[in-house]
């Protein structure tokens, strides 16, 4: 039996303990900065802040090449010999990193590609629910749990609100960024992912830490979020009396199993310190 094994970007911002437990492999994005490349994931957080403190800067991101993903593959398969790899892919509306897996995979037998159309925490919980589909049914047939991760990919949902709109707004990615021009220092926008775009829907007044509340029941009234999971996502910065109450108000609201994702370099260079989501999968 051909063992299974699962991958993805450095943007999913999968915890790296988890990322062992069920050897999810791991390719990394990039982050220009002052010139050079770094790899996700290898840079500490804290040192893109530090460069936009220090320059007014904002880094840009790249993603994963072609080569590299022919690489990424081919180091698997030495690891792994005779795998089927499944690959859960960043989304292909904000970034050319699926396509270029696509490109790679041509060269490999073997392969599965599930565009995941999210990021972040969205991603992982993605990544996650085939992770423990795996784990539960070690000998399943690839093509069958690649048709259940194909069907739970329009059930993740991801709301955020950035922690600098700056950043958010240097990095591109969002669609309707337009429209938030010209209030940015009087609102928070609610930024979600639809059909695999990053839409600014929402917007909130006030203080972080009544619009962080406001977002999760909004999520929660929109979303009929499956209660066994939930991923809240924070980027440094993050008042830790607003990831205290998050925690107490998701329990009030049925959730036990709470795990808190600190984003990475692609995504703390888009949202900005002090930044906040949440992520889970609809029943």
């Amino acid at each position: 039996m051909q063992r299974i094994i699962l991958s993805t970007e450095s943007g999913a911002d999968l915890p790296g303990d988890l990322a062992e437990k069920y050897e999810v492999q791991v390719v990394p994005m990039h982050i220009i900065m002052d010139g050079k490349d770094y790899m996700d994931g290898y840079l500490p957080v804290q040192d893109i802040y530090d460069y936009h403190r220090r320059t007014k800067k904002i880094p840009s991101t790249t993603s994963t090449n072609a080569h590299e993903y022919q690489e990424f593959f081919a180091t698997i398969r030495d690891s792994f010999p005779d795998c089927i790899i499944i690959h859960i892919g960043y989304t292909s509306k904000a970034s050319s990193s699926f396509q270029n897996a696509v490109i790679a995979a041509e060269d490999f037998e073997d392969i599965f590609l599930i565009d995941a159309l999210n990021v972040t925490g969205g991603l992982a919980a993605v990544v996650l629910y085939a992770a423990e589909l795996l784990e539960k049914e070690p000998g399943m047939e690839p093509e069958r749990l690649v048709e259940k991760i194909k069907a739970i990919v329009p059930k993740s949902r991801l709301a955020f609100i950035p922690g600098d709109l700056e950043f958010l707004k240097a990095g591109g990615r969002v669609s309707n960024m337009a429209s938030l021009i010209g209030s940015l220092l009087k609102i928070k926008p609610c930024i979600e992912l639809k059909d695999g775009k990053l839409i600014s829907t929402k917007k909130y007044r006030g203080k972080m830490s009544r619009a962080t509340e406001k977002l999760f029941m909004d999520y929660l009234n929109e979303f009929n979020i499956d209660r066994q999971q939930l991923y809240f996502i924070y980027s440094i910065g993050l008042d830790e009396r607003i990831k205290e109450r998050m925690e107490e108000v998701a329990k009030e609201n049925g959730f036990q199993n709470i795990r808190w994702i600190q984003a990475g370099g692609m995504i703390s260079t888009h949202s900005g310190p002090g930044g906040f989501g949440v992520a889970g999968l609809e029943h």
